[in-house]
């Protein structure tokens, strides 16, 4: 488990959970689960992003678990999720998101899906998946791409190519421990993720989170996210989704976002958020949270009328 020192005051301080679970995945990977709100309310479901962790959603979990029930888990290696699993992969990332909608709803109840980045790509991932279909009303994909992340990031300011790419893939997946959180390395991370002018109360939170992330986990993964091709998974993606990107994101650049909502069968909506990076859930919480709120208000009302 990560060494995080999460921030203790504000909107991004983690709440306390009601109760947490361990959901255990297919190849028997024990998942930290957290559920917020009370019982019986709409459900939700938060799967995070690359390098975060629960507390990523801190602002999301805080806002909505005070008229629904809000399901937040550590993916593998992440956070409290143990990284003894050595397995990574999509099918993971789609086996583990299986194991939380089971251990966390009752049968054939239903939850919109919100994934952030790499969160987004779980989704993607479990497209088609019969506990996925049985659970999910609707997703929101935040600030994810389906294939050709490396390729596609503006991280490094170099004209794109073959050269750019290999640079990229070195930074991205480098070995080297993140360190702790100065203030260089609050810079860095501004830069490489978040929106110009974000806030120092949002950098910190960030920088937090993923300085927590350990070294071999954060490689692990990188190695995945470098050869991702999820096409097919979004082709796959059929009940309602919305998607929403930071337009200076330079990790996955609104351009992928555009195309998902092109390529989506069922897109209900993208919005690109002026000024906002790739932390979106951090950066914008308030449209972040409304765009779930519009989801369950839309889908899980419609899913209580049929049973009514």
């Amino acid at each position: 488990m990560s060494g995080t020192s999460y921030v203790t005051v504000g909107r991004y301080a983690p709440p306390v959970p009601d109760r947490t679970l361990t959901a255990v995945s297919a190849d028997g990977a024990r998942l930290h689960v957290e559920v917020h709100g009370a019982e019986g309310a709409p459900a939700v479901v938060l799967s995070h992003g690359w390098t975060c962790s629960t507390a990523f959603w801190a602002a999301q979990i805080r806002e909505l678990a005070r008229d629904h029930r809000v399901v937040a888990y550590d993916q593998r290696g992440h956070g409290r999720s143990p990284a003894g699993a050595k397995r990574y992969s999509t099918t993971a990332l789609a086996d583990d998101l299986a194991a939380v909608l089971k251990a966390a709803l009752a049968p054939g109840e239903r939850a919109v899906v919100a994934g952030h980045s790499m969160g987004g790509m779980t989704v993607m991932a479990s497209a088609g998946r019969p506990e996925f279909t049985e659970h999910a009303a609707a997703a929101l994909l935040c600030s994810t791409g389906s294939s050709g992340l490396v390729e596609g990031s503006t991280v490094l300011p170099l004209p794109p190519g073959r050269v750019r790419t290999r640079l990229t893939r070195a930074v991205l997946g480098s070995r080297a421990p993140l360190g702790p959180v100065t203030p260089a390395a609050r810079a860095v991370l501004r830069y490489a993720t978040m929106g110009p002018g974000s806030a120092p109360d949002r950098v910190e939170a960030c920088a937090r989170i993923v300085h927590g992330c350990p070294t071999a986990v954060r490689h692990a993964w990188s190695v995945v996210l470098a050869g991702l091709d999820l096409d097919e998974g979004l082709s796959r993606l059929t009940l309602p989704t919305a998607v929403l990107a930071g337009r200076d994101d330079r990790l996955t650049p609104v351009a992928h976002a555009r195309g998902l909502a092109a390529a989506l069968p069922h897109c209900v909506g993208l919005t690109e958020l002026t000024g906002m990076g790739h932390m979106t859930p951090v950066e914008a919480p308030e449209a972040v949270t409304e765009a779930i709120r519009e989801l369950t208000s839309r889908y899980l009302e419609t899913e209580k009328e049929k049973t009514a």
